[in-house]
């Protein structure tokens, strides 16, 4: 199965060429798991706010109460496990 993961945007380019929407691209934390991530799906998305992800690109906003909610959830069903540094690899 597929999931959108929520993470927090802590950095975002800031690029001026005419297709740097389709470029833009930030790094995102996800409990402690940074990675960099496509945010042209979400141009309104700005440093502190979180995302839900998906291979890779940011689909939407969420707020940080719906990030932690969506967190737990993950956790209670050991979704969050491939997340961490050293899981096994299938």
């Amino acid at each position: 199965m597929c999931l959108a993961v929520p993470g927090k945007i802590l950095s975002a380019s800031d690029s001026t060429a005419e297709d740097a929407a389709f470029m833009r691209t930030g790094t995102v934390s996800f409990g402690g798991i940074v990675k960099e991530i496509n945010l042209a799906y979400v141009p309104e998305a700005a440093v502190g706010d979180y995302v839900m992800v998906h291979v890779g690109f940011a689909i939407s906003r969420v707020d940080e109460a719906e990030a932690e909610r969506i967190f737990e959830l993950l956790d209670e069903l050991g979704e969050l496990d491939e997340l961490q540094p050293d899981a096994p690899s299938p």
